[in-house]
């Protein structure tokens, strides 16, 4: 990718934070991120890779979460979060994209093992999920870490360290300010790009703040949401910190302890812990 489609990339994730309300600070880092690389007298590439993502972080107005973007669009020629902006995310699209995955293998990924990133694939990889999956063997598993680490920014043979991700009660509390806004009219729409064929506007958008924590969050417009008919349902949350990035889904349980509460797929335990701290609480009161 050129420094100026880069730059118009990330000129666009601006207008759309700003027409969408979010922080203004954030726009304005895209913007600034924007003039700076159409300032660069190499291409993006070429500074990544003689310097890799700490050559990015030292480019004035770039940060961690920013530097991380650059890359993206340097190695990839695509943005996650203007894929999102847009509404045109395609988790098997996303999969597909490394190289001896495939679409159909990408659908299978996505649909029996709940994987929708690269950062979910990578995962996968090292905890041996992959290995139960028919027609993945050994080498094209390597070949996926390697790619990865490559996409991703990983230093050859580690992967980023786990950050702690952010407490179900923040989650929560997101996706009640998400889903009492957008159920008020009181957030901005944009028209999903992907089952849409009328091309309405429907799609509540949010961007919220919790201390250094970033969220976007929508919901789900994926292929399963609508043939289960959850998209008005299934909450998706980005949470943006640093050089790291989480998406976590939020659903209505549907039996069980927690039937008809929220919860953070995959952190039930939590939230059950969580529901029950707070009962508990009341009760005392």
């Amino acid at each position: 990718m050129q420094n100026i489609q880069a730059a118009q990339r990330l000129e666009e994730v601006a207008s759309i934070l700003e027409q969408q309300r979010a922080n203004p600070f954030r726009v304005r880092a895209y913007r600034q991120a924007a003039a700076t690389v159409r300032r660069l007298p190499v291409p993006l590439i070429q500074l990544w890779r003689e310097g890799g993502d700490a050559a990015l972080r030292e480019l004035p107005g770039v940060g961690d979460r920013l530097a991380v973007s650059l890359r993206m669009l340097a190695t990839t020629g695509r943005l996650p979060m203007l894929d999102r902006l847009r509404g045109i995310i395609d988790p098997a699209a996303i999969l597909a994209s490394v190289p001896g995955v495939g679409r159909t293998l990408a659908r299978r990924l996505h649909r029996d093992l709940g994987i929708e990133t690269l950062e979910d694939l990578e995962a996968a990889a090292h905890d041996g999920r992959l290995k139960d999956v028919e027609g993945i063997g050994a080498k094209k598993i390597a070949g996926i870490i390697d790619t990865l680490s490559a996409r991703l920014g990983r230093i050859p043979g580690t992967r980023e360290p786990e950050t702690t991700p952010p407490p179900v009660a923040e989650l929560l509390e997101v996706d009640r300010e998400y889903r009492g806004k957008a159920a008020r009219g009181a957030l901005p729409t944009i028209a999903p790009r992907r089952f849409n064929a009328a091309k309405e506007s429907w799609l509540p958008v949010l961007h919220t703040e919790r201390a250094d924590r970033h969220y976007t969050a929508l919901f789900s417009n994926t292929a399963r949401a609508h043939e289960l008919g959850k998209t008005h349902d299934w909450v998706v949350i980005y949470c943006d910190r640093g050089r790291n990035e989480h998406q976590f889904t939020v659903v209505t349980a549907p039996q069980g302890l927690l039937a008809g509460k929220r919860v953070v797929r995959g952190r039930e335990d939590e939230c059950a812990e969580f529901y029950s701290s707070r009962n508990a609480s009341i009760g005392s009161r």
